[in-house]
């Protein structure tokens, strides 16, 4: 009997999980980790709920998404029992009510004010709601977050507003050929994360540092990630329409 072609997806997920998790394990022994300490997120843009969920099935237990409206349609459908949700992508302010309580995490923190707004809908829904702080790794004006020289500063301001908790660093890494340029990169975020962690201050609790994609997540545990966002790479080249 001929595979469907969604037969055929589900099997090229999961050679590519098989793929993704020795290369992870290869770059966390290379730089004196364990593999296990190395956390692998499923990124689902444009991911119908039929194949993320596959991935689910395959051990996946985290999974990220960028857009607030696309989560919100796709959750009815995922099977997040055993996983997590993280909202990964740039967060507008008008949006932020509707993702609260919704992901775990907010990785995309990119403002004090953003902080505040999070806070301000976290409050009212009677939680606390984890987030990240987004550094613009390249100083590129196409990308949001803060810059790596002022994110010690704004860590420890935003640590201070009620109902949010400091999870650690996130990253979206610039384009660059040069493996060595793109580890220094992650090298110094990472001694930010470091630096920042040795604060000991309420409300900051460094656990996560989020850096590397389906291009660079190898070099980026090599420079001391901790959690990959893998989209792409786990689940085929992306496929827009009008909905995304």
């Amino acid at each position: 009997m001929e595979k469907s072609l969604i037969d055929m997806r589900f099997e090229d997920i999961e050679e590519n999980l098989k793929v993704i998790r020795e290369n992870i394990s290869r770059a966390a022994v290379s730089s004196g980790r364990e593999p296990s300490s190395v956390h692998l997120m499923a990124v689902t843009k444009t991911v119908e709920p039929i194949y993320i969920n596959h991935a689910i099935l395959q051990g996946i237990d985290l999974i990220g998404e960028n857009r607030v409206q696309e989560f919100l349609a796709k959750e009815p459908e995922l099977e997040l029992g055993n996983c997590s949700a993280h909202l990964i992508g740039h967060l507008q302010s008008n949006k932020v009510k509707k993702i609260i309580g919704k992901v775990s995490v907010i990785q995309s923190v990119d403002s004090v004010g953003l902080a505040k707004e999070i806070s301000k809908h976290a409050g009212n829904a009677g939680i606390v709601q984890d987030i990240l702080l987004e550094i613009n790794a390249g100083s590129e004006d196409s990308k949001f977050g803060f810059e790596l020289d002022e994110v010690k500063e704004k860590t420890l301001e935003i640590a201070e507003i009620d109902n949010i908790r400091v999870k650690g660093l996130m990253c979206v890494a610039p384009i660059c050929d040069e493996k060595r340029k793109l580890l220094k990169i992650f090298e110094n975020i990472y001694n930010k994360f470091i630096d920042i962690r040795a604060e000991k201050r309420d409300n900051i609790n460094m656990d996560i540092l989020s850096m590397g994609m389906s291009g660079d997540y190898e070099t980026a545990i090599e420079g001391g990630s901790n959690l990959v966002r893998v989209g792409s790479a786990i689940f085929g080249p992306r496929i827009y329409s009008d909905k995304h």
